[in-house]
């Protein structure tokens, strides 16, 4: 039975929630704030896609150059130097198929990277808003995640062409591509609104990830395949939780396969685990961020 409390002379109703319907609110509140807060979410995201390459020549003609850049200085590098599983070597040429091989790791890796870098100080870049209106400060991980994402759909649109051009072909798999990239947007959510809060209470939170977030490129299996090392390690990687989001990647462009099911499924969950604990933990410290920032 619901009861009523008495704050400030107002009649407030209190319900007396079950554990199950407690669950399944919180478990909706997330996707309910986005619905609620569309609007919104469109006017930041079109500011900040304008904004992106603001005052550039090129403007977004970097997001094409970029990764050609990253993926002939990378393939120079290291292509001579490690040796690829089998069902990675698409082309006739090796070296191509290392090139495939890096850039498909490379595009999963940026996303990440992108949001690592931003969310420490993605509410301080908000400040006035969230100081001075009734502003949704959680969606703020939603619409910087948005952002990162249509800068990496030109990337994965360069991977397809290039694949294209040096294989003659794409497999039908690449259709199940939302399957990988649905999951881990959700993951770079739940992050983003985790590190945003962390970043909140102390600044130090954005010079460790520009510490840290170099040395997960090398921690990542994007330069190599994971099976180079030998049991358990093979094995212990995967608690990177990149390594399965790069693994079902390649197996459904590259290699034309559906992925691992112990894989996709460990993917899942750290997507649905990373996007609910940062949602919870952003969540209960909500009002106390902005007295902080």
């Amino acid at each position: 039975m619901p009861s009523v409390n008495v704050v400030n002379g107002k009649q407030i109703v209190v319900q007396d929630l079950g554990t199950g319907e407690r669950m399944l609110r919180f478990l909706a509140k997330p996707f309910l704030q986005m619905v609620h807060h569309r609007d919104l979410i469109q006017a930041i995201l079109r500011r900040e896609v304008a904004e992106r390459f603001k005052g550039s020549i090129a403007g977004w003609v970097w997001a094409i150059v970029a990764p050609l850049l990253a993926i002939a200085v990378y393939t120079l590098a290291f292509s001579g130097k490690l040796e690829l599983p089998d069902r990675y070597i698409v082309t006739a040429d090796k070296q191509l198929s290392y090139a495939l091989f890096i850039l498909s790791g490379i595009v999963v890796f940026n996303f990440w990277a992108e949001m690592a870098f931003r969310a420490p100080m993605l509410l301080h870049e908000y400040v006035h808003f969230i100081k001075q209106t009734i502003f949704p400060s959680d969606m703020l991980a939603v619409i910087s995640t948005l952002r990162a994402t249509l800068y990496t759909v030109i990337s994965v649109a360069v991977l397809l062409i290039f694949q294209l051009i040096s294989v003659g072909s794409l497999p039908w798999t690449v259709l199940l591509m939302p399957l990988i990239f649905i999951p881990f947007i959700a993951f770079l959510v739940g992050m983003s609104w985790f590190l945003s809060a962390i970043g909140a209470f102390t600044r130090d939170t954005g010079y460790l990830m520009i510490n840290i977030v170099p040395l997960f490129m090398f921690a990542t299996p994007v330069f190599y395949h994971q099976s180079m090392f030998g049991p358990p390690w093979d094995l212990v990687i995967y608690l990177n939780a990149l390594t399965g989001y790069v693994d079902v990647m390649r197996d459904i462009l590259l290699v034309g396969k559906l992925p691992n099911p112990y894989v996709y499924a460990w993917t899942l969950f750290t997507s649905v685990f990373t996007f609910y604990f940062g949602y919870w933990f952003f969540d209960r410290y909500r009002n106390v961020i902005v007295d902080v920032i």
